[in-house]
């Protein structure tokens, strides 16, 4: 199956048409006030959107018996992310020092880059899910640039995972068939690769995730929860697969067709998409959680996260949201009040 098949679970970063490219690249604009806080109650978004799918109702328990490809496989699954190794110095400046690094998530091997700030350690760690890049024109650390050097600057560990079949990673060719579920385990062994780091204090382990990487990032919680301290979303799809799936994938039809032929459609196989949807196992989780989404955003609705933060406080979770007036996918002016409110979100979760 090609690397360039869209994925099943969505196509979170908006890829540009010359380089395949995404907005995470961009360097960082002056800051804007406008900024608000929305609580479950908000008024619903202006910008059009595909309706969102009412999130089906499901026990929060794991059940005797997983379908390989759920989530609850992924909370049965035994880890072994280890075996952190740091290669080349790629950059050095006064703040830290990047370098290419790769680590162990089962039987694959996953590159990435590593900040390692100059200060001393042992330092909190992050570790960063980059959004959807075409895996053909993708290379090592691509995505998240602002908010690798943002984060390095403030005395964070950043790791920044390449996931399965991106740059150096070993390939996975069950990777779309899979819906792309093989990205969660890899996030999964990046935490645990980064508790083995001597850079590292193992107790103070965040996630940041943007478009793509905050599906991953809601994932992740549920199927590990206590793995990390606190997760942190920008701009995330949703957190019912069968939207992702009817926002990006059914129009592919070569590949929603092997999709549907290998599972069936949502309407008549309800179990195994409801399965895949984080919204599902929101009980699960125990980390708190912040979401930034920009209510100008064509990419990633608005809608699908203001759903998502009903979910969660329905289930008792501490869950806080901004919304952004006037701001597209990537974030522009607001980003960096975005990335203030972060890293103060992070420093009161212990992070």
């Amino acid at each position: 199956m090609s690397r360039r098949m869209a994925w099943a679970g969505a196509v979170a970063c908006v890829t540009m048409a010359a380089t395949g490219c995404t907005n995470d690249d961009a360097a960082p604009p002056a800051p804007s006030p406008n900024a608000t806080p929305t609580t479950p109650s908000a008024a619903p978004s202006s910008t059009p959107a595909p309706q969102t799918t009412a999130p089906p109702a499901a026990p929060s328990t794991t059940p005797a018996a997983a379908h390989p490809v759920s989530l609850q496989a992924l909370m049965k699954q035994k880890y072994n992310g280890g075996n952190l190794r740091l290669a080349r110095v790629l950059a050095r400046n006064p703040a830290y020092t990047r370098y290419h690094v790769t680590y162990r998530s089962g039987s694959l091997t996953i590159s990435g880059i590593l900040n390692v700030p100059s200060t001393p350690g042992p330092h909190p760690a992050l570790v960063l899910n980059h959004g959807y890049i075409d895996p053909a024109v993708y290379t090592n650390g691509r995505g998240l640039m602002r908010e690798q050097d943002y984060l390095a600057r403030r005395g964070y560990v950043v790791l920044h995972t390449d996931y399965r079949n991106h740059a150096q990673s070993s390939d996975d060719p069950r990777n779309e068939l899979d819906l792309r579920l093989g990205y969660t385990e890899d996030v999964i062994n990046a935490v645990l690769a980064l508790r083995t780091s001597q850079y590292v204090d193992p107790d103070r382990i965040g996630l940041l995730g943007r478009s793509m990487g905050g599906g991953i990032t809601y994932n992740v919680l549920v199927a590990q929860p206590g793995l990390v301290k606190a997760g942190v979303v920008f701009a995330p799809v949703s957190s019912n697969a069968v939207d992702n799936f009817n926002r990006w994938t059914r129009p592919d039809g070569p590949v929603a067709t092997q999709i549907l032929r290998a599972y069936g459609e949502p309407a008549r196989n309800p179990a195994f998409w409801r399965n895949l949807s984080a919204v599902n196992f929101f009980g699960r989780i125990t980390e708190p959680l912040l979401i930034h989404h920009g209510e100008a955003d064509s990419t990633c609705p608005i809608a699908w996260s203001r759903t998502t933060l009903t979910a969660l406080k329905s289930a008792g979770k501490d869950a806080t949201m901004y919304t952004y007036p006037g701001e597209e996918h990537a974030f522009g002016p607001a980003w960096p009040t975005s990335m203030a409110r972060t890293v103060s979100f992070l420093k009161q979760q212990g992070v």
